[in-house]
């Protein structure tokens, strides 16, 4: 990967709606040859998709709070039954598996307390290999959505 595959980048992690004659443009390449290393990159993996960035608020999802999972049992059984079982909760926008103690960090988004309580007490927490839940909640996010480092 050279430097303009990373200007490539970087300009679609800015406005991944950009036209392939205006991503030529701002990488100074002609279409051809822009064509060429976005098929490339996107064979690759280095580009895995493209998404719209939604705002949650203006959806109305305007409880945030994380998640932190202690597990009961770590055998690779549980672990795989409790990674499975999160990805199918939708109100999970991130999980993580972390070394040390907790075990995993959910980051959660729901409409209020009361739907968060929901689904704290009814899905979370019945999660297989769950020994704790521990939350906080997210006062404000100050960086969001962060574009990669090139």
């Amino acid at each position: 990967m050279d430097y303009v595959d990373r200007k490539i980048l970087a300009e679609l992690q800015q406005d991944g709606r950009l036209t392939l004659t205006e991503l030529a443009e701002r990488v100074r390449l002609s279409v051809s040859p822009c064509h060429r290393r976005l098929r490339a990159l996107e064979r690759s993996g280095a580009i895995a998709g493209y998404h719209a960035r939604l705002d949650a608020a203006a959806l109305g999802l305007t409880f945030e709070s994380l998640v932190f999972v202690t597990m009961r049992y770590e055998d690779r059984e549980t672990v795989a039954a409790f990674e499975k079982a999160v990805a199918d909760i939708p109100n999970v926008l991130q999980a993580q598996r972390l070394f040390g103690d907790p075990d995993f960090l959910l980051r959660v988004v729901t409409r209020d307390l009361e739907a968060f309580r929901h689904l704290y007490d009814e899905r979370l927490a019945t999660l297989p290999g769950v020994q704790r839940l521990s939350s906080t909640l997210v006062m404000a996010s100050i960086v969001e959505a962060r574009s990669l480092p090139l």
